[in-house]
């Protein structure tokens, strides 16, 4: 199960994008995230999708792996695809099938959101892949700490995703551990109809939920016997520097979003 979602994954490497600095991952994959909202022709989103191989690419991390890893997103994007050509009603008709109209708006709007969503799911996944959780945690803290002048908590909204992203592989191998235990007690998780599968899944549930929560206890736990008490007097044992290959890709990322708000129009 933990080989099919990569979000919440570190592979460490020594590609170019695992040597960059994490805030300036973060400001790219941040201004990426709403960019992609303003793509509005084939051109655009053309454009933001060859940017995302690049990315891809730049990793050398295996791309059977990274789209192994974005599988549990594929019943998403198949569902909001199919739903807006049943919703949407715009253009000429394409197809009657028994009844039901496909129409062209329905198509190219299913297309663009599918697409829209499959990025996002795709950048932000290269991200935690290139990415340790702390060094995520730390150029969070330095990204928003202006925030800290009207007492917004960063340091502790940094530290709840960074264990939050780092426990995520190990919920999937509890889950994967529980299902195993559970199947071989007679639950069968695979066949008879949906209600049964649901009723299936509560066996799962149950036992998931009460490690989670012993897992939250015994971090805390351990946290308040270190003396743990926010960013209070807190020194960091890594610091975060700007090197010459941060400024050079963000310029280059500031010519690909140059040309991109050409060619949108």
């Amino acid at each position: 199960m933990k080989s099919y979602m990569i979000i919440g994954q570190f592979l460490p490497g020594n590609s170019l994008l695992h040597r960059l600095d994490p805030r300036s991952k973060l400001l790219v994959i941040f201004t990426f995230v709403v960019v992609v909202f303003f793509a509005n022709n084939a051109l655009s989103y053309g454009w933001l999708t060859l940017f995302a191989v690049l990315l891809v690419v730049m990793t050398k991390i295996d791309i059977r792996y990274i789209l192994k890893g974005v599988t549990p997103v594929w019943f998403l994007i198949l569902f909001t695809f199919i739903l807006h050509l049943i919703i949407t009603k715009e253009g000429p008709a394409l197809l009657d099938i028994a009844g039901f109209t496909i129409y062209q708006g329905g198509v190219i709007q299913g297309l663009t959101i599918s697409l829209r969503f499959f990025l996002l799911v795709l950048v932000t996944s290269l991200l935690t892949l290139t990415t340790a959780p702390m060094e995520i945690t730390d150029a969070i803290e330095v990204l928003f700490a202006p925030l800290n002048k009207i007492k917004v908590p960063v340091h502790e909204l940094a530290l709840m995703m960074s264990i939050s992203l780092r426990f995520i592989p190990t919920l999937l191998d509890e889950t994967e551990k529980i299902s195993k235990a559970q199947a071989s007690r007679g639950v069968d998780l695979r066949t008879g109809s949906i209600k049964e599968r649901l009723y299936a899944i509560v066996p799962l549930l149950v036992p998931l939920f009460i490690s989670a929560f012993k897992r939250a206890e015994e971090l805390a736990m351990a946290m308040e016997a270190r003396g743990y008490r926010g960013s209070e007097g807190r020194t960091k044992l890594r610091q975060l520097k700007w090197t010459r290959i941060d400024y050079m890709c963000l310029s280059g990322y500031l010519l690909v979003l140059l040309i991109f708000f050409y060619i949108r129009s």
